[in-house]
């Protein structure tokens, strides 16, 4: 205890604070959707569009920053680099380099922006009740593009992402970004080059060992940036979340940013988290398949045309949430050392130094801790996590009474809820259900699951169709969890500790946490700091006492343990069959797809026959998030082979966790708390 205390002391202030927890949060939001349906959108997309750009700068066309990177001295070197390397010309390196540049490069064509705006006009009005802005956030904005060069971070749920950030910023009057994509995109016929003049570059998914790919690629990021005509946007989690749930960041292209700032070749960055909340997401049912193993569609301009036929359901409304800018400058400072930056010439390329590599995932997991802080929740999450905890059904009026309790628990652990002022509870929530009526069904006065809409059929497909219901409805719940894990996991350490003694109680939170510290978002090196946190939200809502040795459950906080524990006992559960399953059918060594198929046959199984409830372990995320725990716990050794990485078991190992999986919770099947 008193090591991990000294640790948290060493990684100075903590990551929130007392007072940003209990601080009421009163944002103004404004409907950028409002003027649209009130004007015309061709005027709109025809409107004089003059963005303010960084102050020292001048605009930089597109194709002159493609000869500027050609040119740059790092390009140039490892060009040299590889032509001694491999016998080359270098006149033959040069001419790949600029190919490699023409696949990825953005264009901006005002033709094609002008379209997107009138085009997303349409759709958007179509889709979409509102979309809100913040505009406090926006302003702020304004003056730091005018600044220093801007890096937007935007939390990642669904393709449109980037279209709507672009399509606000027009809406502002501000300069279009520049986009990481990925290149998939370009087999995307028309749509992919439209893209392209709209600000889109595109990256390869993988570089592996290319190293004049790199070496265009950071320094084709790096000069968009120092040029400093249009803020850089991509996203730290590297692909679409199909849980909801935060993924753990991506550093490289956070590393390529910030070398600019740490060479002193540009004097401040902004960093501008941003989170995007929807009300519905567009690709709801397409993630919950993926995760069941149905194979992802390619992206196809026809499959783009086969999808508007969604036009014609209601999706809800957005919030759109822009952080406070924060400056790289002030973040690093005291923090980092740029001296030994300059004893290296800036061009020849340097691995980052272990202080740097800390310093970018400290950096990384800031943001999207923000983005958290900042997604606005709607009713219907609530409603998901109680219908999830009351399953297979649950009346109207229960529900009702349910979801008010927990609205009340989510405002005091400082959850930023949406919830209409101009409706009564029982309307609130009737709402939710009518704009999720493809995932629940109010039946007789009672709230249910469409699981069963496609009739009786074989048993696995009858699992299939639960999993699917389950996995929609959670991807729901999940986004609350993204709140809740501190004081949740807490209230599971609570539970399972036979005394009140703090000391205790933190072993197994921090055993907890470092269990599914791929599933949540948790700032590296702080589990004390996080025990806190969850006390003190613990507190706030009279479920616990602490003192400086003991925590202990009041006499009403029993309902609030009891209902935060269910809402992770999907992922408790799932971890222990994940290890009954290596335990019991595991080959000696395994790939990653043999392990998720192996999962996946040995739970339909026990699903099949009533042994488990626990239909969350088929997802795809949960299994791989569990082998990457299980890795780094030292139950599971990954061996890189040439066709992949295989896996293998350590049974000792993994006879020990799975004992302390077991004896801490046992597997039964979720029950609903009362309330």
């Amino acid at each position: 205890m008193a090591a991990a205390g000294a640790v948290a002391r060493r990684r100075g202030p903590p990551v929130y604070s007392q007072k940003n927890i209990t601080s009421k949060k009163k944002y103004d939001f404004e409907d950028i959707l409002e003027e649209r349906r009130k004007a015309s959108d061709l005027r709109y997309a025809m409107k004089c569009y003059t963005p303010v750009v960084y102050k020292e700068l001048s605009p930089c066309k597109p194709s002159a920053i493609k000869t500027v990177v050609l040119q740059s001295e790092q390009v140039q070197y490892v060009v040299r680099q590889l032509s001694k390397e491999t016998g080359e010309s270098p006149d033959i390196i040069q001419e790949e380099a600029a190919e490699i540049l023409d696949e990825m490069g953005h264009s901006m064509h005002m033709g094609a922006i002008r379209f997107f705006a009138f085009t997303l006009s349409k759709i958007f009005k179509c889709l979409f009740r509102s979309i809100c802005v913040n505009e406090d956030g926006m302003q702020k904005l304004q003056q730091a593009i005018q600044e220093h060069p801007v890096v937007l971070l935007p939390s990642h749920r669904s393709y449109i992402d980037f279209l709507l950030l672009s399509y606000v910023l027009y809406t502002y009057d501000l300069a279009l970004p520049v986009i990481a994509a990925g290149i998939d995109f370009l087999g995307m016929k028309i749509v992919g080059e439209l893209l392209r003049k709209s600000g889109a570059f595109f990256m390869r998914r993988t570089f592996g060992g290319n190293k004049l790919y790199w070496a265009v690629f950071a320094e084709y990021v790096k000069t968009v940036l120092k040029n400093g005509y249009a803020p850089v946007e991509f996203y730290l989690e590297g692909t679409r979340s199909r849980t909801a749930k935060t993924l753990n960041p991506k550093f490289g292209l956070l590393n390529i940013v910030m070398d600019p700032f740490l060479k002193r070749e540009v004097f401040d960055i902004y960093l501008v988290p941003i989170s995007i909340s929807y009300e519905r997401v567009l690709e709801e049912s397409l993630y919950a398949c993926e995760l069941l193993g149905v194979p992802k569609p390619k992206e196809s301009t026809s499959g783009l045309l086969k999808a508007r036929k969604i036009l014609s359901e209601d999706f809800g409304s957005i919030h759109v949430y822009f952080g406070q800018p924060l400056s790289l400058r002030t973040l690093a400072s005291g923090r980092i050392n740029r001296c030994p930056f300059n004893l290296f010439p800036r061009h020849i390329p340097q691995k980052p130094s272990e202080e740097v590599q800390e310093f970018v995932s400290e950096i990384a997991y800031k943001m999207e801790l923000l983005q958290i802080e900042n997604m606005v929740l709607s009713p219907w999450i609530l409603v998901a996590v109680v219908l999830l905890q009351n399953l297979p059904a649950i009346e109207l009026e229960l529900l009702v009474e349910k979801t008010v309790w927990l609205k009340n628990v989510t405002q005091t652990f400082g959850g930023f809820l949406d919830w209409p002022d101009n409706l009564c509870a029982n309307k609130a929530v009737r709402s939710a259900l009518a704009l999720h009526s493809n995932i629940v069904s109010l039946v007789n006065g009672q709230v249910v699951l469409n699981d069963k809409e496609m009739g009786p059929g074989a048993p696995e497909e009858l699992v299939f169709k639960q999993a699917l219901a389950i996995l929609l409805c959670g991807s729901y719940r999940n986004q609350l969890l993204n709140i809740f894990v501190r004081p949740a996991l807490v209230a599971l350490a609570l539970e399972i500790t036979h005394s009140s003694r703090k000391e205790e109680i933190y072993s197994n939170f921090a055993f907890w946490r470092d269990v599914f510290s791929d599933e949540f978002i948790f700032f590296p090196g702080i589990p004390l700091k996080d025990f806190e946190e969850g006390c003190f939200l613990l507190t706030k809502c009279d479920a616990v006492q602490v003192t400086p040795q003991q925590v202990f459950v009041t006499e009403k906080g029993s309902v609030v343990i009891s209902f935060l524990t269910a809402m992770f006992r999907p992922f408790v559960e799932g971890y222990q069959l994940i290890c009954r399953y290596l335990s019991k059918e595991a080959n000696e060594a395994f790939t990653e797809k043999q392990f998720i198929f192996g999962v996946r046959s040995f739970t339909s199984q026990l699903l099949e026959i009533g042994s488990t409830q626990c239909y969350e372990v088929l997802s795809s995320d949960m299994q791989k998030n569990a082998l990457a725990s299980l890795v780094r716990l030292g139950v599971v050794s990954r061996r890189k082979m040439n066709d992949g990485f295989t896996y293998s078991v350590n049974k000792e190992t993994l006879n020990k966790i799975a004992g302390m999986l077991e004896s801490r919770i046992p597997v039964r099947k979720p029950m609903a708390a009362r309330l």
